[in-house]
This record gives C-alpha cells, sequence and structure tokens, in this order.
C-alpha cells in the first residue's frame, strides 16, 4: 500500500463506523423499496461488480461474460457508469451494433475498450443506470444487461450478482472506507449470488486458498471461482509493424500504466519474463498528454530501453500521441474453468440461456 494511502486510512478509522451505518441503511431502504426503490427489466441483469476500492478485473471479467453469452446466442448488451469520461448525457451510445460511436475520452477508458475488443455489442454509460439498461433493450434489442461495476447499484435489481477480488490484495486491511479498502461492510457480501478471485498464480495460490476457506465459511451456500491471466498478445503503436510476445520479451521495456493497482501490471511483466528497466505510475484513469508521453519517452531512453510498455487500459488513450519510439501494450485475457461456466448457463437458463 502506498504510504499516503496507509495514512489517510488511518485517519480515516474514526469514520468508518459511520459510513459503514450509512451503507447499511442505504441497502436496507432498497432491499425494502423504503424511499429508494429498486427497478426490475424485462430481461435478466448480471452485475459484475466488487466490495474492495481499486481494481480486481472486472473490465476481463466483463469481457469473458459477454463472449460466453454471445456464443451461446445472447444479445447482450453492456452498461456501465462510464468513470473517467466526459460524456454527460443520460444515455451515451459508446458502441452500437456497427462501429464504436465515442471515443476513450468521453467514454471512459474501460468502456471504449470493451466497445472495441466487442464488436456488436452495444456500450452504454450514464449514470442512472436502470435509463441506460432500458434504452439498450427497447433501442438494441438487447435480451440481458451485463452491468459492469455493479455491487454497489442497487436502483436496478440483478438475476445474477457476482463479487471479484483480486489476488494480490484480497480484503485489503479488512476496513470499511474511509479507514480502509471496503465500500461496504463484509456483510454486504450476502447479496452476492458467487465470487470470483481473480489473478491467481504460483505466487499466490497459497493465500487465495487460504481466502476461500474463509469465504465458503461464511457463505457457504455460494460458489467461489478461481481466475488466471495469460498473455494473449501485444499491441504496437505502429499499425504496419506487427509485435509477437517472444519479440516483446526480447526488448528492454520501460512499463507505465494508470490503474488502480499497478504493481500488479509490474508484477505481471516480470511473471511473464519482460526485461524492465524502469517504471512510472500514474493515477487511475490518469488522461495522459504529449507532455507526458515525451516525458515517459526521455525516461525510457536514458534507461536504456527500447520500447514503452503499459496496459490495454491506457494504450487506448495514447493514440493521438502515438509516433517514432514504440508503445507496447500487453493484453491479457481472464481464463475461468468448466465450472464457472456451467454454473452461468444453469443459472441463468431459466431467463435467456
Amino acid at each position: 500500500m502506498r504510504p499516503l494511502l496507509a495514512v489517510l486510512f488511518l485517519v480515516g478509522r474514526i469514520f468508518s463506523p459511520a459510513y459503514s451505518l450509512v451503507m447499511l441503511v442505504r441497502a436496507y431502504l432498497y432491499r425494502n423499496d423504503i424511499f429508494l426503490k429498486s427497478q426490475r427489466l424485462p430481461v435478466p441483469v448480471i452485475s459484475i461488480g466488487n466490495l474492495t476500492l481499486g481494481g480486481t478485473g472486472k473490465t476481463p471479467m466483463v469481457r469473458y461474460v459477454t463472449r460466453l453469452l454471445m456464443d451461446r446466442g445472447v444479445r447482450p448488451a453492456i452498461v456501465s457508469r462510464g468513470y473517467g469520461g466526459k460524456a454527460a448525457g443520460r444515455i451515451n451510445i459508446v458502441a452500437d451494433r456497427t462501429k464504436t460511436l465515442l471515443p476513450p475520452e468521453m467514454a471512459g477508458d474501460e468502456p471504449f475498450m470493451l466497445a472495441e475488443a466487442l464488436p456488436g455489442v452495444p456500450v452504454l454509460t450514464g449514470s442512472q443506470r436502470a435509463r441506460v439498461a432500458r434504452h439498450a433493450v427497447e433501442a438494441f434489442g438487447a435480451n440481458l444487461i451485463v452491468m459492469d461495476d455493479g455491487f454497489q447499484h442497487l436502483a436496478l435489481r440483478r438475476d445474477l450478482d457476482l463479487v471479484l477480488f483480486s489476488a494480490r490484495t484480497l480484503l485489503g486491511n479488512g476496513r470499511v472506507f474511509p479507514g480502509g479498502e471496503l465500500r461496504e461492510p463484509l456483510s454486504a457480501l450476502g447479496r452476492a449470488h458467487a465470487f470470483v478471485i481473480t489473478g491467481v498464480d504460483a505466487s499466490n495460490r497459497s493465500v487465495v486458498e487460504d481466502f476461500h476457506r474463509r469465504l465458503q465459511g461464511s457463505f457457504p451456500a455460494k460458489p467461489v471461482f478461481l481466475g488466471e491471466y495469460l498473455p494473449a498478445g501485444i499491441w504496437h503503436s505502429s499499425q504496419d509493424m506487427a509485435c509477437t510476445l517472444a519479440e516483446a520479451r526480447s526488448r528492454e521495456v520501460f512499463s507505465f500504466a494508470g490503474i488502480a493497482n499497478p504493481d500488479s501490471f509490474r508484477q505481471t511483466l516480470r511473471q511473464e519474463g519482460f526485461s524492465v528497466t524502469g517504471s512510472k505510475e500514474f493515477r487511475d484513469h490518469h488522461d495522459y498528454t504529449a507532455q507526458d508521453v515525451a516525458a515517459l519517452v526521455a525516461a525510457a531512453r536514458a534507461s536504456g530501453a527500447q520500447a514503452l510498455i503499459t496496459t490495454e487500459k491506457d494504450f487506448v488513450k495514447l493514440r493521438p500521441f502515438f509516433g517514432s519510439f514504440p508503445i507496447l501494450a500487453l493484453t491479457i485475457e481472464l481464463r475461468m474453468g468448466q465450472e464457472f461456466d456451467l454454473f452461468l448457463a444453469d443459472h441463468l437458463s431459466p431467463h435467456a440461456l
């Protein structure tokens, strides 16, 4: 944990009980339709979210679930808050069934990335996600909604609530914001239908297995699934220059990322055998400028690197600044086991599958 964040959490502990109470009361009001109402759509809704602040692999999971649904003949649409995007409409159409309509600075980096990765799938953003989801059904004929980062968005009822944990952070310090990384008290996990621990590998498997047992002990009726990230390929800033994973590993690279857990990206590069000469962190959802890229290129050259390397999420925002110095992006895919695929099909079969 970053030193400044640790200090903020330490100071914030005094306010955690009050925040926890607010979140408990809010959930109670939604659950009982007192003042706060939850809307039900005429199609199934899958929510992919988390209990903790920061990244848990929601975007790779949204991509995985959406592809699985499409393979089974479902017509899904993705609904997101569009955090970081400048589009301020009640309903923002990032992509329809034919093309991507909004650039990343308007859509938000994650919705844009999903639109690019899932051609033919409508992607929409807006703060009132029940309204946005209803539009996806009426305008695009979606017969299932995948809601990105939806665990705390209780205004839209869901048929399947998946809660994700990162294998590298799990529950963090176990305290509720602002004293820690939890968005709600642990009791909120009772709303979930299943848990997914992402980013499992040999370095964290024993810790993950212990956490797995704790989850099953506290919520015995809810299944726990494990997912691992696998490198899928390399994007290159020059469309005319293909680059394989093996070629990228043979170069010395300077890494940078503007994501919630930049340490996880550096660790992934090390595990995949990349020769990293240095690194730079930016805040999550950072809006890159030409000056940022110039400084990164200068730092890379000074370190002896032959290329910059970053995440897919960052790469999609860098296209206006591509130049002669190569910028690579390591693309990853989430791999889930057959048990998860069967669980998804079994849970939704009465509705859409």
